[in-house]
């Protein structure tokens, strides 16, 4: 079977289809006008940080300083194993980041409004059959992957 790829570029916005053995199998269309920055991934420098509000200030080279909170900082938790479960808690922020501190952050959220860019230091790159998460500490493997296949 023949595998295709087709990409059409206009000034308004960006198509591309991949096509295997004549199906449609992926479409994805990018529109100049509604281009977000959710999934890039910056170098950035927190600017401040809130004690109050568990979260910091992270200047990645936007309009406005982009949001981080404790729990999307990792290692963010602690694990305290429990017979029946394991519960979770969030560490200070003051103990995560300082201020002047550089880091890899990643977008999760577009700037709105007033209000800056919401992000996370859990950097994951997706592609068709894998996630690829440098700071994880464990390797995952699909549901979608037949048990087979996934030993």
């Amino acid at each position: 079977m023949t595998a295709e790829l087709l990409v059409n570029v206009t000034p308004s916005e960006t198509r591309v289809a991949y096509i295997d053995g004549g199906i449609l199998q992926e479409i994805h269309i990018e529109r100049e006008a509604r281009r977000g920055i959710v999934g890039n991934i910056y170098k950035g420098r927190v600017s401040r940080v809130l004690p109050g509000m568990q979260a910091a200030f992270v200047d990645i080279g936007l309009d406005k300083a982009a949001f981080l909170h404790a729990s999307d900082i990792m290692p963010h938790t602690e694990c305290v194993a429990g017979e029946e479960q394991k519960q979770f808690t969030v560490r200070d922020i003051s103990e995560l980041v300082r201020q002047g501190q550089d880091l890899m952050v990643q977008v999760v959220k577009d700037p709105l409004g007033t209000k800056g860019a919401r992000l996370t230091t859990d950097i994951t790159l997706p592609s068709r059959y894998l996630v690829f998460m440098p700071g994880a500490s464990h390797v995952g493997v699909s549901q979608r992957i037949e048990k087979r296949s996934r030993a």
